[in-house]
């Protein structure tokens, strides 16, 4: 009866600790940063949140509110465009960030979600008039500090 009991205690000391070592492995595989404050648009807030998928990709997910439509921007322009600064010293056009407003909410939101298979070091939204422009323009909307 004793040696059950230990047993019992055992399995829950490991199950305990088998618990805590999974959610540091999540927590290591996730790195979430929040733009920098933005000059271009002040009132815009947001964050990136880069994980490690089961296939060594990194899933990179940004969300934005009060995100001004960027036709209102001045200069105008038609899109804005997110970038990432990779581990291996390139920037790459990551995609087109496309906004919203909410049916219950004035702000307006966005957010975009894509794959790569490189390590970002830095995230970076730029206004620009062709959604698939090669190289960043000069209007930086917002920016993370490298990660």
């Amino acid at each position: 009866m004793v040696n059950s009991r230990l047993n019992t205690g055992v399995k829950r000391i490991f199950l305990g600790i088998l618990a805590i070592m999974a959610a540091s492995l999540l927590m290591m595989c996730s790195n979430k940063t929040n733009f920098q404050n933005s000059s271009v648009v002040p009132a815009a807030r947001g964050f990136v949140k880069v994980t490690k998928d089961k296939n060594k990709n990194f899933l990179i997910r940004v969300e934005l509110v009060n995100l001004a439509e960027v036709k209102r921007l001045e200069p105008t322009k038609k899109t804005y465009v997110v970038w990432m600064d990779a581990d291996d010293n390139t920037t790459q056009n990551i995609g087109q960030m496309r906004s919203e407003s909410g049916m219950f909410s004035s702000k307006l939101k966005a957010d975009f979600e894509t794959v790569s298979t490189r390590k970002p070091t830095r995230v970076f939204i730029t206004a620009e008039d062709d959604a698939k422009a090669q190289y960043p323009g000069f209007q930086v909307v917002m920016s993370t500090k490298d990660f």
